[in-house]
């Protein structure tokens, strides 16, 4: 038993999220996801792996083209009041698996909580929502709305039913 752990263990890799929030002093909406994905952190972005469909659905809900570059994604958050950034700052993790997380070093979401007028806090998905719970929902004082995930691993949801659920809580202007 103690060598089959000490192998998993092996698999850990130490993750630091290594790129800043996006928003604004105008945004009013924070979308949390959990910690970048592997791809998102080798792209230096959020939401980075090409089959999540965050981006496609931003796009279908605010009835824009899908945003391709950094600086394209940046603009289309902010434009919408939008901001972005992940529960975790640190953790152990293998791989992008959600559920292997641990050792979790929580975000200050305060600096975005003190610098913008945020009225609403969405959770990407079951992961995101119940690390917000039990890392931060005590220090915001605020609770967060479950949105379900825009991973590809989410398959029961296809892009119209994530429009659906999402809509339901974004403010569409």
């Amino acid at each position: 038993m103690r060598e089959h752990h000490q192998k998993d263990s092996a698999k850990y890799t130490h993750v630091c999220h290594e790129f800043a929030p996006v928003y604004d002093s105008r945004s009013q909406v924070l979308i949390l996801g959990s910690l970048p994905s592997a791809k998102s952190r080798e792209n230096h972005f959020y939401y980075g792996h090409p089959q999540n469909r965050f981006w496609r659905l931003l796009a279908l809900l605010y009835k824009t083209p899908v945003p391709e570059t950094t600086e394209e994604k940046r603009a289309m958050l902010l434009k919408n009041r939008i901001a972005l950034w992940d529960v975790i700052a640190s953790c152990d993790i293998i791989g992008s698996s959600d559920s292997s997380i641990r050792n979790v070093t929580a975000a200050d979401l305060g600096q975005i909580l003190n610098a913008a007028p945020i009225q609403l806090i969405l959770a990407n998905g079951t992961a995101a929502f119940k690390l917000y719970q039990k890392y931060c929902q005590e220090q915001t004082g605020r609770e967060a709305v479950l949105c379900p995930s825009t991973s590809p691993a989410n398959a029961a949801f296809t892009l119209e039913k994530l429009k659906a659920a999402w809509g339901r809580h974004l403010p569409l202007a």
